[in-house]
């Protein structure tokens, strides 16, 4: 079973991640970001100019392939179940993802956690991001994405408990 979890930064993505690897056996967290991270950091400045201008790593065409491959190889490899902490605006690379990841398992489910601006702002203050930096950009863009286009099941994470949350989830995939 794959879960995926999406949402703007400060949404709760990674604390709901924690709480559903606690509570469903045989469960591995995968967090892309990790895979932006290397990209960034080896892919020279030119092709970086070239695919990912915006100074988002998820421009980068090999992100949106290596995010499906390590999910494989994890499945694979280690016989699991993933949870997968991401934040995915833009509606083609979520569907690439998303039909990546059904061909490792089609127990593929997404979830799209939502809140209020000032609630997301709150968060990211509360975990000690600077106003204004990269994922206080996002806030908007992400808020207004999940708006315009169908990112599947949405949770409203504003004065929801996140054991709450966690058992909406897993009533969904457990079923």
């Amino acid at each position: 079973m794959i879960i995926m979890i999406n949402g703007a930064f400060g949404v709760g993505k990674t604390t709901i991640a924690n709480e559903l690897q606690k509570k469903i056996a045989n469960t591995m967290i995968f967090d892309p970001e990790e895979v932006g991270f290397m990209l960034r950091n080896i892919v020279p400045e030119e092709i970086k100019r070239l695919e990912a201008n915006t100074g988002d790593f998820q421009d980068l065409r090999l992100w949106k392939e290596l995010t499906v491959e390590v999910a494989a190889r994890m499945v694979n490899t280690y016989n699991t179940n993933l949870v997968i902490p991401m934040t995915i605006r833009k509606p083609e690379y979520l569907r690439y993802i998303q039909n990546g990841f059904k061909k490792i398992d089609k127990e593929t489910y997404h979830f799209c956690l939502t809140a209020s601006e000032g609630t997301i702002y709150k968060r990211l203050r509360n975990r000690g991001e600077t106003e204004g930096n990269w994922c206080f950009q996002q806030t908007e863009k992400c808020l207004t994405a999940f708006k315009s286009f169908d990112f599947g099941e949405y949770i409203d994470t504003d004065g929801v408990s996140i054991s709450t949350i966690v058992a909406a989830i897993k009533r969904a995939t457990l079923a």
